[in-house]
């Protein structure tokens, strides 16, 4: 079977599934996707064909959930997942079921979190298949449990993130019985892993619907027992002079609405967790009477270090962001500072996510891009000074010069460094003959 989108194979494995004497349909977020005139990338399918079926069908399978029903069919670089019609029970623990049977098409439908995840699709015929008004809800823009939102909420905590997740990147409201119960049982999302709780958040602070997201998030009273420290800067009021649009929160929100559409995994949790020690750290002089939070980069990085941790980031985002929080308030500074201080900011890994840190910093406060500016023409002047980028003198230079290891190798590596930022030093062998006279004195 080949095909060159993924929307051409999926047609192509209900057509096999078809031909073979079985029901087949494509089911969930891709059928939602579809009808919003939406390309889906995933595609989902359901079947009455039984899991061994599915395999004898498909040249290449992988049994990822095979007792739940559920079969990986691979078509290239592609995977498809192809799962039996089944019926669900006797939920204990909030977050899988203890019985599976399998079941018939409207039975599958029925057991799903959301209306509008719950349609069923023929490509084959173009036919919808809606046994719980999903059609209804997708029209009317309405996040909606199938069935007793307590009861859905209760055999999986995490539908709880879920809903908040949908109704933002869908740009839909949430039923208000529903959302009423996503409000009541908020605390039960703390028995969900945080790995699953990571993946919605990442999902729900993608751009252009992070801010909704937030806002959501707060509202629904899933912050605080998710990101306690992210629901303290809602009341955490900042100096109008540098902050007009007032509390932390807002600045957070304004942030986010202005996150560029390409923004990677890092720059949203960065924009979060920048000013994340700012309620520790409050305070206000008595003389002037402005609000200051002395030390909150530093306090703010290691609070967001165990934030990532807790929630099982990968390491390197986790560098990363910790970075942009513990550096971001030397942006102020920038037109002050050395030369030599100033290129081992630009040199920085992390430079180019710390500047739009900044700049969204600024966007979501007093607007000035003046600092912004200045320093996107500092790279780019640096871009043509390539003599600067690699040190001139590596520590096994210097041990064959003569000095030993220790501290006074290090200093002088970062003394022959701050040199040549300067422009004092520029070739290797200036280094070097700098180095001979400063052992000779």
């Amino acid at each position: 079977m080949t095909a060159d989108s993924p929307r051409t194979v999926a047609k192509e494995i209900v057509a096999r599934l078809r031909g073979a004497g079985f029901a087949a349909f494509w089911v969930g977020g891709c059928v939602r996707d579809f009808l919003l005139g939406r390309e889906p990338q995933d595609f989902d399918l359901a079947t009455d064909a039984l899991p061994e079926q599915v395999e004898q069908l498909f040249r290449k399978t992988i049994p990822v959930g095979k007792k739940f029903g559920v079969i990986i069919v691979v078509e290239g670089d592609r995977q498809f997942q192809v799962a039996t019609f089944r019926a669900e029970a006797d939920y204990r623990d909030g977050r899988r079921p203890e019985q599976i049977v399998f079941a018939n098409a409207e039975a599958d439908a029925l057991r799903r979190d959301f209306t509008v995840n719950g349609l069923f699709y023929d490509p084959l015929t173009q036919k919808i298949h809606d046994w719980v008004g999903g059609e209804k809800d997708l029209r009317a823009k309405i996040i909606r449990t199938i069935g007793v939102p307590a009861e859905r909420f209760g055999e999986d905590h995490l539908r709880l993130l879920r809903a908040v997740r949908f109704a933002a990147q869908l740009n839909f409201v949430i039923e208000p019985e529903t959302f009423a119960a996503v409000q009541a049982l908020a605390p039960k999302i703390k028995l969900i892993s945080a790995e699953r709780v990571r993946d919605e958040l990442v999902k729900l602070f993608r751009p252009p619907h992070a801010a909704r997201g937030l806002v959501l998030l707060r509202d629904s009273g899933l912050l605080d027992p998710i990101l306690p420290e992210l629901a303290a800067t809602a009341g955490c009021e900042q100096s109008p002079d540098y902050h007009p649009e007032g509390s932390v929160f807002n600045h957070l929100c304004l942030m986010l609405e202005k996150l560029p559409a390409d923004a990677g995994e890092s720059l949203p949790w960065a924009v979060l967790l920048h000013d994340i020690a700012k309620p520790v750290t409050a305070g206000c002089d008595a003389a002037t009477g402005k609000i200051h939070f002395y030390g909150h980069e530093k306090v703010g990085a290691e609070m967001a270090e165990k934030i990532l941790q807790r929630l099982k980031f990968p390491n390197r985002p986790t560098e990363e962001i910790v970075a942009c929080v513990l550096h971001h308030m030397q942006f102020k500074d920038v037109k002050q500072m050395r030369q030599a201080t100033l290129r081992r900011l630009l040199l920085r890994a992390t430079f180019p996510l710390e500047l739009e840190l900044h700049r969204l910093d600024c966007l979501g406060a007093h607007g000035n891009l003046e600092l912004f500016n200045f320093l996107v023409e500092q790279a780019e002047a640096l871009k043509h000074q390539p003599h600067i980028r690699p040190p001139l003198l590596t520590g096994t230079d210097l041990i064959a010069l003569g000095v030993k290891p220790g501290r006074e190798l290090g200093a002088l590596l970062a003394e022959i460094r701050d040199l040549q930022l300067s422009d004092e030093l520029f070739t290797p062998e200036a280094a070097q003959a700098w180095v001979r006279e400063k052992l000779a004195a």
